[in-house]
């Protein structure tokens, strides 16, 4: 199919074309594009700021605040130690993450279609647009409950008025990217700041909130399955994705310390940004475990703590907003949700290009997205209620967490490959500690698989038949997911070169001191998803 240049084509390939100069300034009429100068300055780290923050949204979406409250209401302080593990594990999984981008130009998805044969390449992506569906179901829920809170919309109704948030997100883009995130950011913020002055209403004890967070313990019925909420809800596998493409956005000098330069700074910038988001989901846990627990409570708020979900979870303001408690944890709520949207809708469209070398055009790419994750939204809402909704965010993170080694694993393989990463590949101690973060997620995954299947088989009034089916069909699932893991932890890499060696696509600069550097602009086909652009393309 051939489209007009006039129009923005719906299929794109991206033409591969780089422009190149060697000016430390902006000196092209696109905004979007970002040039780091070449110079040693802390200056320089102002540059950077931008994929880590955009990251960061997702551990402050409606998934998270779902998990959350619930973590708060049945175990109060008890699975705090989840939250600092998953953050501390977010923080050195999304710096390797920015760093595959940075050293190899290329994005995690791109190095996965390069380095599996076309079968596993396309499982992969399978299961990559399978996480950004579960992703994207909480927001579908998140905003619906929004929606019913602000106008008593019924969560249903509200499950398909979701669909519209995408043309209204897309009707905000035209004002630029950067001036939404800020509005995203201000809204998510405010609730944030709600929930940290309701700390000093609720006034939970520190010595109890210390012990959460560093005395690790899964105390009472169904604790595993709520922590493996919580890691699936912060360490996302389309974030890997993410991250080490929205690095290329910007044009870095390809010289030694231009590299670690950039390596370094996207570090802090995560480390920034995850502490922020790190600091909310413990306000977030803290509030909801000590006004939940807290023995005054009146006999309609317990019954809200006994089945907590984002729908009833405005009481817990009420102390800091009083009425208004509802509305702007509402507006909070919908600002989440929203902010979410585009993350997903950007890791999509990089998981598509990398794995598939195919490009959808935002809105086609963010449509298709929301009605996959509707569809079973729509359903759980019409048959369960609030109540169902709110258990299908937990279902959708336990999802994501399941799904994290077919990412992870990849991300560790590369970074971890001196043939890819030359000098910069992970030292021994980085691969130890990631491959161990990696390890127990994974053993935790298939404990908790293994327990709750078995129980399944133990304690049911089926027939025989019936039982050795399912016990088959189980087992035999299980083992693919296993063969599925050792496949990708055994599969050597092929040889490649790190792009700090690919001199024929850089051009050499020699600065005032004789150092030998080179510019390389930022990714077009990267930068161009993030906002449309007035570069010529071409349409199939």
């Amino acid at each position: 199919m051939m489209g007009s240049n006039s129009g923005q084509p719906q299929f794109i390939a991206s033409t591969g074309n780089r422009s190149f100069s060697n000016a430390p300034l902006i000196q092209n009429a696109d905004t979007n594009q970002i040039v780091v100068p070449d110079r040693k300055s802390w200056k320089n780290f102002f540059a950077y700021m931008g994929p880590g923050f955009l990251v960061s949204i997702a551990y402050i979406d409606p998934g998270n605040f779902e998990t959350d409250l619930q973590a708060g209401a049945q175990y109060k302080y008890g699975l705090l130690w989840i939250i600092l593990v998953a953050s501390c594990a977010a923080l050195v999984i999304q710096s390797l993450a920015a760093n595959l981008g940075v050293v190899t130009g290329k994005h995690l998805a791109e190095h996965c279609r390069t380095e599996y044969p076309r079968g596993p390449n396309f499982v992969l992506w399978v299961l990559a647009e399978i996480a950004i569906v579960a992703c994207d179901i909480p927001e579908v829920i998140g905003t619906a409950f929004a929606l019913n809170m602000l106008f008593n919309i019924p969560v249903w109704i509200g499950v398909l008025l979701t669909g519209l948030s995408t043309l209204v997100l897309l009707a905000l883009q035209q004002y630029g990217v950067r001036k939404l995130e800020f509005l995203i950011a201000f809204l998510v913020l405010t609730i944030a700041g709600c929930f940290f002055a309701e700390m000093n209403y609720a006034k939970p004890v520190a010595s109890e909130v210390l012990d959460g967070l560093f005395v690790p313990q899964l105390k009472g019925n169904g604790a595993t399955g709520l922590a493996i909420s919580l890691l699936g809800a912060m360490v996302m596998p389309h974030n890997l994705f993410l991250h080490s493409a929205l690095v290329l956005s910007r044009k870095i000098p390809r010289s030694v310390r231009g590299i670690k330069e950039a390596c370094r700074f996207y570090m802090i910038e995560s480390g920034f940004a995850l502490m922020v988001a790190f600091l909310i989901n413990i306000s977030v846990i803290s509030v909801s475990g000590a006004v939940c627990n807290s023995s005054n409570l009146n006999q309609e708020d317990r019954d809200s703590c006994e089945d907590l979900d984002l729908n009833k979870a405005s009481f817990l303001l009420r102390n800091v907003l009083g009425s208004w408690s509802s509305k702007l944890f509402a507006v909070a709520l919908l600002a989440s949700g929203q902010s979410s949207t585009i993350t997903g809708t950007y890791a999509g469209q990089y998981v598509m290009q990398g794995f598939l070398d195919l490009r959808l055009t935002p809105w086609i790419r963010n449509m298709l997205t929301r009605c996959l994750a509707i569809v079973p939204s729509l359903i759980v809402a019409i048959i369960g209620g609030s109540a169902g909704a709110g258990k299908l965010i937990i279902i959708a993170s336990m999802i994501l967490s399941f799904e994290l080694p077919f990412a992870l694993i990849p991300l560790l393989k590369f970074t971890s490959s001196k043939t890819k990463m030359g000098a910069y590949v992970n030292s021994i101690a980085v691969s130890a500690i990631t491959w161990i973060i990696g390890s127990l997620i994974m053993g935790i995954n298939i404990y908790y698989l293994m327990t709750n299947f078995i129980h399944l088989l133990l304690h049911n009034h089926w027939e025989l038949v019936a039982v050795v089916f399912l016990g088959i069909f189980g087992f035999s699932g299980v083992a693919i997911y296993l063969a599925a893991i050792a496949y990708l932890v055994f599969q050597p890499n092929k040889e490649a070169t790190h792009l700090l060696a690919l001199t024929s696509e850089n051009r050499h600069m020699v600065d005032d001191a004789g150092n030998t550097s080179m510019y390389c602009l930022p990714r077009e086909d990267i930068v161009s998803m993030q906002l449309p652009q007035r570069r010529q393309t071409e349409d199939i």
